[in-house]
């Protein structure tokens, strides 16, 4: 394992040309900047986009690794103190950041067909009318082994494959960052989704604890801090309970249910109280539930998930993820998405008891690997001898804390780090985006997480919660990224009040 990172000042170079990008595991960092326009809100905008690698080094100065960052920023801004600037990154962990790049927040967006298979290239690459650029400025990273990050000097890629090593790169970037762009008295966010949900909580506590680097906001979209509130552990019931507030939207959506409500909000504030309640109490109850019972829970359980009741007998009341999708719509022949349920492809084994894959990857996966290699390659002028890694190859992560006591280890879990950031930084707003379609991590878990923090209402106050009829990435669909735009916006605006 690499030595913990700690920040360098080098400037990066400004030229508006391409710099090649050296080869080998020694590789020199390299930039490539280009100026842009965007008309957003009516008003023209002018940014420069600054596309290269920064080189992370050991406390003795030596090279471990390249990031990948893609940074826009106004060009008409005369004084930075009054300018934010976010920092951005996907998940995975090791996912690159190309989803919220080229779908959510960059000036560029890749168009994609809601809800449905994007037929093949060519692909349509807009002016993204959502960018965050109307009030923040923006920088993308890419975790290393993803985009064009990769290891260099006596680093290997897997040194940054853990949760604290992870951590420290991001850290460390930015530090750098804020030294070399003269960003220190600007106005600061992390803004990360699904594990960088879970990266930002360790990364907001570390910046602040260890480089003095506080922050105005912490936006969480389609958030996990604890783990084992959506992994179907072996006896432990609680991911049923998370989970079935979810089940019960989908099913609402594919409107499968006997007897649908007029509206999602309805039934999912029916969902939750069964689920924290009778429910709850029924599964709790391991085997010394009667037959009587499990048949009365299994009957009000139907009614929510449209699954039914002798399925759910036979399950024995838990139902996990993978067969929840395989079986809700087994009827007709379709399999509902993980990462967004409303994507949903042909079953091949209509016995299979587990969804046989994602559809959400085919339908939009082509087309974000096809863009960001485009836009960087022809727009950014970055990389042409390379190919964008949208996901890390190989290796595992470790998820052994630096800090765990003795004992057992706990399952993955950053909550307390995302408390003790709120509380180093009594000014410091935390935002959650929840997606009612997301089963890869779903709305109810989040809602439970937040309330088990542990820290006062003081704090708690500080903490919004935002919903989308949506999933995993609520960019998708048209309607949801301008939601996601405005709730952002006057996030930034709160966090930037004095």
């Amino acid at each position: 394992m690499a030595a913990p990172v700690q920040p360098v000042a080098a400037q990066a170079p400004q030229s508006a040309q391409p710099a090649p990008l050296a080869q080998g595991n020694d590789a020199a960092e390299a930039w490539s900047v280009t100026d842009h326009t965007i008309r957003v809100g009516g008003q023209t905008t002018p940014y420069k986009a600054s596309a290269g690698t920064t080189m992370l080094t050991t406390p003795e100065g030596e090279s471990t690794g390249l990031l990948y960052s893609v940074a826009y920023t106004r060009s008409d801004v005369k004084d930075l103190t009054t300018r934010p600037v976010s920092f951005v990154y996907n998940g995975g962990p090791g996912s690159a950041s190309m989803w919220l790049h080229m779908g959510a927040f960059g000036p560029r967006r890749v168009v994609t067909v809601n809800g449905e298979f994007t037929p093949p290239a060519p692909y349509g690459i807009v002016d993204n009318t959502e960018t965050l650029l109307d009030k923040t400025d923006l920088v993308f990273i890419d975790a290393m082994g993803t985009g064009y990050s990769r290891a260099a000097g006596k680093g290997k890629e897997s040194d940054f494959f853990g949760v604290d090593e992870d951590a420290a790169a991001f850290a460390q970037f930015i530090v750098t960052y804020l030294s070399r762009n003269g960003r220190w008295n600007s106005p600061k966010f992390l803004i990360g989704e699904s594990y960088g949900t879970f990266r930002s909580a360790v990364l907001a506590n570390l910046l602040q604890q260890r480089h003095n680097v506080h922050l105005n906001g912490v936006d969480l979209i389609s958030s996990v801090l604890d783990l084992s509130t959506i992994t179907f552990a072996d006896g432990d019931d609680r991911v049923y309970v998370h989970y079935l507030p979810s089940y019960a939207a989908v099913a609402y959506y594919f409107k499968v249910l006997a007897n649908r409500p007029a509206s999602l909000e309805v039934l999912l504030e029916d969902a939750r109280r069964f689920a924290a309640g009778e429910y709850a109490a029924a599964l709790f109850k391991g085997d010394e539930l009667t037959p009587a019972e499990k048949a009365a829970v299994a009957k009000k359980l139907s009614a929510f998930t449209g699954l039914g009741e002798d399925y759910l007998l036979k399950a024995d009341l838990r139902v996990k993820l993978g067969q929840f999708n395989a079986e809700l719509m087994r009827s007709r022949g379709l399999t509902a998405g993980r990462i967004d349920a409303r994507f949903t492809a042909s079953t091949f084994n209509l016995l299979t008891e587990n969804a046989e894959s994602d559809p959400f990857n085919a339908a939009v996966g082509g087309a974000y690997t096809a863009a960001v290699n485009h836009y960087n390659h022809e727009e950014l002028k970055f990389g042409r001898d390379r190919v964008y890694r949208n996901t890390r190859l190989g290796g595992g992560w470790n998820w052994t804390r630096a800090a765990a006591g003795g004992g057992f280890p706990p399952a993955p879990n950053v909550q307390r780090d995302l408390a003790q950031a709120m509380i180093t930084n009594p000014k410091l707003l935390v935002q959650v985006e929840n997606g009612y379609y997301d089963m890869a991590t779903p709305f109810a878990p989040t809602e439970f997480t937040f309330r088990h923090l542990g820290v006062s209402e003081d704090i708690q106050k500080r903490i919004t919660m935002k919903y989308y009829p949506s999933g995993h990435m609520m960019y998708l669909q048209d309607a949801d990224r301008v939601a996601l735009h405005k709730n952002l916006s006057e996030f930034i605006d709160r966090a930037t009040k004095k």
